[in-house]
């Protein structure tokens, strides 16, 4: 008889990758901030391993999102380059002092877990500031160059670099936030556009990363691959059912909860 006791382990996972696929598809934000948590505390995966399994797992679907994007011609490359140029150095030399600096393992889960109690009441505030920032921004195809923002928006990739690879969220809707904030011309899908298509190879690096570190569950990541992909689309379906007013209070309210559930065990 075949042993499917390994098989039935795993349908919880792919059950929550669903989940957090099906709120990802309805509001379009929540992805890592919601699975890294969910992973950690309700099915006791350590945070070392949660971030890396998440961030490949990011990787792969922010891959059909970014191209996607670009299909459609809502990538500004530039920005997605200053981006990067900050991003992945700050990526790497963090996966670098991980991997040869000798640390205390149990502190290393101590800084994922502060560093998550900070990134999600973050992402929260901008789940519920995304939909205002994208009111003060032009909807068509053409908008002036953005010019004398590289320094600046460079600096934030770095912070976004450290932020992504140490807890694996931010990348979403905190980038998207204060690209708004950064670019106030850019038309707002060009936005969205160049924040997805940065959080690719982000997300790519940091979790080769982790991988090479030993940080990656497999099983956990086909779990969640197989539950997410059918999620986002029924959520995406959907998306204009549930009110967005509703959503997006409810998801930074679930947010803000898994950052306590976090610091309370």
């Amino acid at each position: 008889m075949i042993d499917l006791s390994g098989v039935m382990a795993l349908l919880p996972l792919a059950g929550a990758g669903f989940g957090v696929g099906f709120l990802v598809g309805l509001t379009g934000v929540g992805g890592g901030a919601l699975m890294t948590p969910l992973l950690i505390s309700s099915f006791g995966v350590p945070p070392s391993v949660a971030v890396g399994t998440d961030l490949l797992y990011a990787s792969v679907t922010k891959t059909v999102g970014g191209w996607r994007h670009h299909v459609e011609k809502n990538v500004d490359w530039p920005i997605v380059l200053r981006l990067a140029m900050g991003s992945l150095p700050a990526s790497l030399i963090l996966l670098a002092i991980v991997a040869y600096v000798p640390l205390d393992t149990t502190a290393l889960a101590a800084w994922i877990r502060y560093g998550l109690a900070f990134a999600l009441p973050v992402s929260a505030v901008a789940i519920v500031l995304y939909p205002i920032m994208m009111k003060g921004h032009i909807t068509g195809d053409a908008a002036p160059e953005p010019r004398g923002r590289t320094a600046i928006t460079i600096l934030f990739g770095a912070a976004l670099g450290l932020l992504v690879t140490l807890t694996s969220v931010g990348a979403g809707a905190i980038g998207v936030v204060v690209l708004a904030l950064l670019y106030p011309i850019l038309p707002a899908k060009r936005i969205v556009g160049s924040d997805i298509a940065h959080a690719v190879p982000l997300t790519l690096v940091a979790g080769a990363g982790h991988l090479g570190l030993g940080h990656v569950d497999f099983g956990i990541l086909a779990a969640l691959l197989c539950g997410s992909i059918p999620g986002i689309l029924l959520g995406t379906r959907l998306a204009g059912v549930a009110p967005d007013w509703l959503l997006r209070p409810l998801l930074a309210l679930t947010l803000c909860y898994a950052a306590y559930a976090l610091l309370s065990k």
